[in-house]
């Protein structure tokens, strides 16, 4: 994305850690952070040197792996990106590791390497969209940890097909977004959600295989996918100052088609 001048210096002196920034979304998040005059450390299973200021490789999947990311990151952060994910081909099990039992361990173990007044911003995604109809499993996940994920998919048949791993996630995902709206405020810390639709990424096709004709049914509303340059300046608006009264808020960036669900729901 091209740096038009608008928002210059927005982050300008803010340290920000992004997570998955060797591709796709966090790849740009990292870059549009950076053109905004923040500094970003980046943490990725693939290496990103030179994309970010700072680099750390590290897994979200296993609670080792958490607590060795965790002792290798610096204190005082402005900022989580938390971007870092796996598509719906993955595994069931893998797929909620690192999206949500992964994500919410690494973020609490993050607080206490925040600075006062920081930004949390989750990428939860259009999946989520469906989380009311979840509430029941969303419950029985609060307390999920990584040694009681095979139990807890197999109770719940929490499966992948037609992505229902991935799905789960992300509605659990704007959830715990929601419900940790103030969790932090004594320290001024704000955790927020931003919701793609399908974007063109290295992972879009994981998506359309899995989806198939439902995919294909979105794509058919749409003038056209996401790019990566479409999400990340709401990641960033979210991480600035200008954001600083947002709190629990999930903001789609999907081209109207949270909208579209919602007028069909309605009948509007």
């Amino acid at each position: 994305m091209a740096d038009t001048g608008n928002g210059a210096g927005m982050l300008a002196g803010r340290t920000i850690l992004v997570t998955g920034c060797a591709s796709g979304i966090g790849r740009e998040t990292a870059g549009t952070i950076r053109r905004l005059g923040g500094r970003v450390v980046g943490v990725d299973r693939n290496e990103a040197t030179g994309i970010v200021d700072d680099f750390v490789r590290g897994d979200l999947s296993t609670r080792e792996g958490v607590d060795a990311l965790v002792a290798a990151l610096p204190h005082g952060l402005n900022g989580l990106a938390n971007i870092a994910g796996l598509p719906p081909t993955a595994p069931a099990a893998e797929v909620v590791a690192v999206n949500l039992v992964g994500l919410k361990y690494f973020t609490e173990q993050m607080i206490d390497r925040l600075a006062d007044g920081a930004a949390i911003v989750n990428l939860a995604s259009l999946a989520g969209f469906g989380w009311p109809q979840a509430v029941g499993q969303i419950r029985a996940a609060a307390e999920l940890d990584f040694d009681g994920i095979d139990a807890f998919i197999a109770a719940h048949g929490i499966t992948n097909e037609g992505g229902r791993s991935y799905f789960f996630t992300k509605e659990a995902l704007v959830v715990w977004t929601m419900q940790n709206r103030w969790t932090w405020r004594d320290r001024g810390i704000r955790m927020n959600a931003v919701s793609p639709g399908p974007v063109e990424t290295p992972i879009l096709p994981d998506f359309m295989k899995t989806l198939g004709e439902r995919a294909a049914e979105n794509r058919r509303v749409m003038d056209r996918p996401g790019r990566p340059d479409d999400i990340a300046p709401v990641v960033a608006f979210l991480m600035s100052d200008m954001a600083k009264w947002i709190r629990g808020a999930n903001i789609p960036v999907d081209g109207g088609m949270s909208a579209h669900f919602l007028c069909g729901m309605h009948g509007l």
